[in-house]
């Protein structure tokens, strides 16, 4: 017999969720899930997780269960569902090839430091290690890209472990977790059921203490500067120091730029946002960064995407590194003064020592920048030559339609680059995007997640037509939950991105990237989904309001121009400051 919303009960004084009565362990799941605050969760059942599948169908007026279509689309929809909101994300699949097909949703949540909780069935305890039917070591295979993962095959491990698993994904440096149970664990009984939410784990110290000696060093080199520069990255976001960023970049006068994930830590058109780092960023961040005295760097790794050539990186600046994972400090860029811990936490610290300046001659260097990539670049984007729609026009439509205030899904590629670019970013957590693993198929799962995550909001998802097909089954969930999600297919029939390098760099030898399509409208309409493709400009402004407006799902095809490329670009191996503007 399931338990009643009467049976369930909270301790006040403990906040532990207790019931007293024998429970299976399948139930367990349930109500450890019920206990995190869990409302929603993405899945697809199978024989090593149906007790656990049972349950759900016994308290689905406390959990809502969205079936996708492909377990890799549930991964993408729990990462979708976080990244958007201060919750974890949480997916569920059976044994084998369930499992196996999370994986990749699971490494993207561990480079992009999502916090999710992903669990899988196993087969019984008496089988492991037999080669039995849809038996993987899941355990084995995650542990390089979970934060923390373990194996439970007894049912009075569950409500512990799963405590843990919350605790450890959503703490310290966010990122994936994932529980293994087998099947007799699920059907084994516990005497009674009381769950306590995890506060700490032995060993483990999710938030280094913010040292004063630290911040001392790091506002002496902030004060003395005379071109200092931020880089600002998800770390910002993730720690929910949105506010405390702009009093320091505001009380000290610096210049800020954010990288991929940082975008939408401060709104587009805060007069210090410099703009957008990286390969295909503008092209002021990127030069300026080799003529900065002082490089501050709040909440971002360094990453490959954002230095370029390592050997030519910012060798003339002093390096404060602002950063919650020791792992970090000194792995990419060696930093002059690391301050460990919490953004948050380190920014509240750091403000009141530093002095109150501006740099108005540094700024207008910027100012310079933007103007020589406006001529070359941006002018050629809005207003182009030809009779194709261009991307950047597409883009800059959608931001002003949305006043910047859109959640915006993107998928990879180079649509991806000309979205962070053009989308005028103007709420945190606007922009959810695969970057460190740059997964191709992210888009449409992770809108969904995002869109069940904040109802409120219009979500945007923005998908090549490569990267579309990867995961375009969940149109179907779509479809079955009434998911009004807006899909925009920026269609060049080319695998773009690689078709641009092939262009630049393999003397346009373009090996398996020239794409044959299907018809977007008519897959759309199968799934009773609103669609409508747009090859004029007459067309877009009006199609684009359509859509918008619609409270339902809609997709809409966008035919762009076939062979149009995306500048600036750093190549592979060059510095930051040899930026191509053509």
């Amino acid at each position: 017999m399931t338990a009643s919303l009467q049976e369930i009960h909270f301790r006040k004084e403990t906040e532990d969720l207790v019931l007293d009565r024998e429970v299976s362990g399948a139930e367990a799941v349930v109500l450890s899930l019920i206990a995190e605050g869990v409302d929603t969760l993405f899945g697809y059942p199978g024989g090593a997780i149906m007790p656990v599948y049972d349950e759900l169908y016994q308290y689905k007026e406390q959990i809502q269960h969205i079936l996708v279509r492909h377990e890799q689309g549930a991964s993408h929809a729990a990462q979708g569902y976080a990244r958007v909101s201060e919750k974890v994300g949480v997916c569920i699949a059976t044994s084998g090839p369930g499992a196996t097909n999370l994986i990749t949703g699971i490494a993207d949540a561990m480079i992009d430091s999502t916090p999710m909780v992903c669990i899988t069935g196993q087969v019984a305890l008496n089988l492991l290690g037999t080669d039995a039917f849809q038996e993987t070591d899941v355990v084995g295979i995650s542990m390089p890209v979970t934060k923390w993962n373990y194996q439970i095959t007894a049912a009075e491990e569950i409500p512990e472990a799963i405590a843990k698993a919350f605790y450890i994904a959503k703490s310290g440096r966010p990122g994936p977790v994932l529980i293994d149970i087998t099947k007799n664990a699920q059907f084994d009984k516990l005497e009674g059921f009381r769950y306590q939410k995890c506060k700490k784990v032995r060993s483990y110290k999710p938030k280094p203490i913010v040292k004063l000696e630290a911040l001392e060093e790091a506002t002496a080199l902030i004060n003395q500067a005379k071109k200092p520069f931020v880089l600002v990255g998800q770390g910002v976001l993730l720690s929910g120091a949105e506010k405390e960023f702009i009093e320091f970049i505001e009380k000290t006068g610096i210049p800020a730029a954010s990288t991929l994930l940082g975008l939408s830590a401060m709104s587009a058109d805060h007069p210090l946002n410099v703009g957008y780092l990286g390969m295909h960023g503008n092209y002021g961040p990127n030069v300026k960064t080799n003529e900065c005295d002082l490089l501050i760097a709040i909440g971002m790794r360094f990453d490959d995407r954002v230095t370029g050539n390592l050997s030519k990186y910012a060798k003339q600046a002093k390096v404060i590194h602002i950063e919650i994972d020791p792992a970090e400090i000194h792995k990419n860029v060696y930093a002059d003064v690391p301050v460990l811990g919490d953004a948050k936490e380190v920014l509240l610290g750091l403000t009141p020592l530093v002095e109150k300046k501006t740099y108005p001659e540094w700024l207008a260097e910027f100012k310079a920048c933007d103007k020589e990539e406006y001529e070359k670049v941006i002018k050629r984007d809005f207003a182009p030559s030809t009779e194709k729609i261009k991307m950047a026009e597409v883009i800059k439509m959608l931001s002003e339609k949305t006043k910047g205030k859109a959640i915006i899904v993107t998928d990879v590629g180079q649509h991806q680059m000309v979205t962070s670019r053009y989308y005028r970013f103007e709420q945190p957590h606007s922009n959810v995007t695969s970057g460190g693993l740059g997964t191709m198929g992210f888009a449409l799962p992770a809108a969904m997640g995002s869109a069940l995550s904040q109802p409120s909001r219009q979500v945007v998802a923005i998908i090549g037509d490569g990267g579309f097909q990867m995961t375009l089954q969940e149109l179907g969930t779509i479809m079955q939950y009434n998911i009004p999600v807006k899909i925009m297919i920026l269609n060049n029939s080319f695998l773009g991105m690689v078709r641009q390098w092939q262009q630049l760099f393999f003397e346009k030898r373009y090996a398996s990237t020239e794409m044959s399509n299907p018809d977007f409208v008519k897959l759309a309409e199968s799934f009773s989904i609103e669609a409508k493709k747009v090859e004029t400009r007459e067309e877009l402004a009006e199609t684009m309001e359509y859509m918008l407006k619609s409270p339902k799902s809609f997709l809409m095809e966008v035919v762009v121009e076939k062979e149009e490329n995306v500048f600036p670009m750093v190549a592979t191996g060059a510095s930051v400051s040899e930026i191509r503007l053509e």
